[in-house]
């Protein structure tokens, strides 16, 4: 069942994912050659204690890290550990927080240094094909519209998008119905409504869709050895112009 969140809970959340975006940020502010993935796990990890919020992912079904740092052909799901972050590498940052007894989730892409063109081309469309798809995140639309549009901008650049792992609805639980696909036809699904949260995330592959998941049990690479790049925020839909509720002033 899809929660349609009051406008108390909206201001609950609203906080929850403003808290969530500047720890993304900081995360971002860290990615440096020579840094260890654990030094940027600990320092997202105090900012979001300091604030009286818990690290939604830290236990979450056994997740041993705060937050998700996956690096080059690592799409998801990388834990924090003493990998050093090497001059070239894209670092993808995924960060949850709970406050309040909601939700937050965003994620980006970050680079160390300078890198090659083709993964500054494929960050910069990973994050395109959300706000393609966020421009059908308004009442009336289907969810499949939101979808299509994600996927067809990421084609269109000669991109692939992961298939096994979607966005999600967000709320007093981290997932929540819908799942919300970065591909498929239009006009199909759930229509939105004012009151829906949706945490929405394209994970792209400049090589081929197809992933796997290493022996930790988490860390999903493409399998294909290919880089990959995420994007994501916890965007609320009104009765006019969608909101990003974990916004910052980087995504203006």
């Amino acid at each position: 069942m899809i929660q349609l969140k009051s406008q108390r809970e909206i201001e609950v959340m609203r906080l929850a994912c403003r808290l969530t975006a500047r720890a993304r940020q900081l995360a971002g502010e860290m990615v440096e050659p020579g840094v260890t993935t654990a030094e940027i796990d600990r320092e997202v990890r105090r900012l979001i204690e300091k604030d009286g919020a818990t690290p939604a992912f830290l236990g979450y079904r056994g997740f041993p890290g705060s937050i998700c740092i996956s690096i080059n052909e690592e799409v998801i799901h990388g834990i924090p550990g003493r990998r050093k972050i090497r001059p070239g590498d894209i670092v993808s940052v995924d960060v949850g927080v709970l406050q309040g007894g909601f939700y937050g989730d965003c994620a980006a892409t970050f680079t160390a240094g300078a890198v090659m063109p083709e993964a500054e081309r494929l960050i910069e469309v990973t994050r395109q094909s959300f706000f393609k798809g966020m421009a059908f995140c308004k009442e009336g639309y289907r969810l499949s519209d939101v979808s299509h549009a994600i996927g067809a901008c990421a084609e269109a650049h000669g991109f692939s998008v992961v298939r096994d792992f979607v966005g999600h609805g967000i709320g007093k639980a981290l997932h929540e119905s819908p799942e919300v696909p970065n591909f498929g036809e239009p006009g199909r699904g759930v229509r939105l409504r004012a009151g829906m949260t949706l945490a929405i995330e394209p994970m792209i592959n400049a090589g081929g869709s197809d992933v796997r998941i290493l022996k930790d049990g988490w860390t999903v690479v493409t399998a294909d050895g290919s880089l990959s790049a995420h994007y994501e925020n916890t965007v609320l839909i009104t009765d006019g112009a969608p909101e990003i509720l974990t916004d910052t002033v980087s995504d203006l």
